[in-house]
C-alpha cells in the first residue's frame, strides 16, 4: 500500500482523485486509508516519513480531513480495541509540555517586571561603552591583582 502525506491528500482531494476515505481502527488507534482514482490505495502518513499517521482518537481525524476539504468518511472499527490505547505516553508529554509553558509564563512575567523596573528607574542611564571601558579596566585589575610572580629556577 502507498503512503500518502497530508500535504498530498490535501492536492489530491482539492483535483478529485479522491474516491473515499476510511477512518480503520487497528490496535488502539486509528489510521486514514485513501481510495484514489487510479485505484491505488493509500494511507495517510507523517510529514517526513512513510510511517502511517496514527490518531489516539478517530475525532482528531476526522478534524483532519476536514481541514483537507474531505466532509465524507466510513468508519471500520473492527480491528479497533480500546483497552490498548497507550495513555501513559500522551499523559506524560502533556505533563512536560505544561511544565514548560508554566515555566516560560513565569520567566515572561519576571522579564517584564525587570524591563519595566529598569524603566521607571529614575537614575541616569549610563552608556554601552562607558559600562564596557569600565567592565575591560576591573577585569584588567583583577587579572594583575592574580598574577602569580614566575619562579626563579634553582641553580
Amino acid at each position: 500500500m502507498q503512503s500518502m502525506t497530508l500535504e498530498q491528500l490535501r492536492a489530491s482531494a482539492s483535483a478529485g482523485g479522491v474516491v473515499g476515505v476510511t477512518l480503520k481502527g487497528q490496535g488502539g488507534g486509528f489510521f486514514l486509508e485513501i481510495a484514489t482514482r487510479s485505484g491505488q490505495n493509500a494511507v495517510l502518513s507523517k510529514a517526513r516519513s512513510t510511517e502511517p499517521r496514527r490518531f489516539g482518537n478517530p475525532a482528531s481525524a476526522l478534524v483532519v480531513l476536514r481541514g483537507v476539504g474531505i466532509a465524507v468518511a466510513q468508519l471500520d472499527a473492527t480491528h479497533w480495541n480500546p483497552d490498548q490505547k497507550d495513555m501513559s505516553q500522551s499523559r506524560k508529554n502533556r505533563a512536560q509540555a505544561m511544565r514548560e509553558a508554566h515555566e516560560a509564563a513565569a520567566y515572561n512575567k519576571w522579564l517584564a517586571t525587570e524591563i519595566q523596573s529598569s524603566i521607571d528607574d529614575p537614575l541616569p542611564s549610563i552608556q554601552h561603552d562607558e559600562v564596557m571601558a569600565e567592565m575591560d579596566a576591573d577585569i584588567a585589575a583583577l587579572e594583575a591583582s592574580h598574577a602569580k610572580p614566575a619562579r626563579r629556577k634553582r641553580a
